[in-house]
């Protein structure tokens, strides 16, 4: 296929909010793409196959909007402009829009939807360790695996610790068939629903099976240090006093963790102490530490899921003003 030279216009964009530091930006897509791109004042010379060419012509326009709107153009713009433009979906929309993607996948991207699912994403960009506590429906454990995976995609993590206590709800877990694994499989079973959402089958497995991502049972976790990782502790209200203890110190160099649950859906035995209960007292006002409280608004499920906890918040409402 023929190389073809094209010259397009920074259309009054700052050349170094568009071109990055050092010229950052124009390297990145260097990288991304078959091309050589230099910026010479406001024109920016891209050479390399036509298909190509213009895709990253599509992706500069993009660029110089974002950057006109704001003043400013981050590399985690660029990568997400970048994977919109390259999956066909040309993109349009005002920079605050841009900045609530969490990922993009093969089916599209995944962004905050709510006003607490933003919140959260704000807070898992700024803090080491964010707890994300809220009703069932509220894509707390969507959203924490979609930011784990971002951060292993822009390498600002080497592997993803997923885990969540193994606590009974109404079953007991000896009684359940096979052998441990088996017995732990569907106490993970939302954390793997998530992946397959969000990654092709061949690349999850080949994550799974170089340990690049780990789906584990909290108990597994003890002993051990966990450097340049992402962990995500979910159905943390199952976790005890001690559990959430031993998962928090697991924390080793340039590592972030997500905690999440919902304290109206503890199955710990009734004289036994929640982690995320107590931890909320713990780590109050704590630098690094987060703390992001869902409600009913922010659910994203069937719409009579918001009704059911509605319902149910009715139901003990009336339960205690009897008592």
């Amino acid at each position: 296929m023929d190389v073809i030279e094209k010259r397009l216009k920074t259309n009054g964009a700052d050349p170094r909010v568009l071109f990055g530091f050092g010229d950052s930006h124009l390297l990145y897509l260097e990288q991304r793409f078959d091309v050589t791109i230099v910026g010479r004042g406001d024109t920016i010379i891209v050479r390399g196959k036509k298909e190509d060419v213009d895709t990253i012509e599509r992706i500069l326009k993009e660029m110089k909007y974002i950057a006109q709107k704001t003043g400013s153009l981050s590399e985690k713009d660029v990568q997400t402009v970048v994977d919109l433009i390259a999956s066909g979906k040309d993109m349009e929309m005002p920079p605050e829009e841009v900045d609530s993607i969490v990922l993009y996948t093969k089916g599209g991207y995944i962004k905050a939807r709510t006003p607490g699912q933003l919140a959260f994403l704000k807070a898992a960009r700024t803090h080491d360790i964010v707890f994300a506590i809220g009703p069932a429906g509220t894509g707390k454990t969507y959203m924490a695996v979609a930011l784990a995976l971002a951060a292993l995609r822009n390498h600002e993590v080497g592997k993803i610790v997923l885990a969540r206590p193994a606590v009974e709800a109404g079953e007991r877990l000896g009684y359940l068939p096979g052998d441990l694994q088996e017995k732990v499989d569907p106490y993970l079973r939302p954390l793997y629903d998530a992946l397959e959402d969000m990654l092709p089958p061949d690349k999850l497995r080949a994550y799974l099976e170089r340990r690049i991502i780990e789906i584990v049972p909290l108990a597994y976790m003890r002993g051990r240090t966990l450097n340049n990782a992402f962990i995500i502790l979910d159905e943390a209200q199952n976790a005890s006093s001690m559990q959430m203890k031993m998962c928090l110190t697991r924390l080793g160099a340039s590592s972030k963790a997500i905690i999440t649950g919902d304290i109206t859906q503890i199955d710990l035995p009734s004289d036994a102490v929640s982690g995320l209960v107590e931890i909320q007292e713990i780590l109050k006002g704590v630098d690094g530490v987060a703390f992001l409280y869902f409600t009913k608004a922010d659910v994203v499920r069937h719409k009579l899921v918001r009704n059911i906890i509605e319902a149910y918040e009715r139901f003990h409402s009336n339960d205690d003003d009897e008592r």
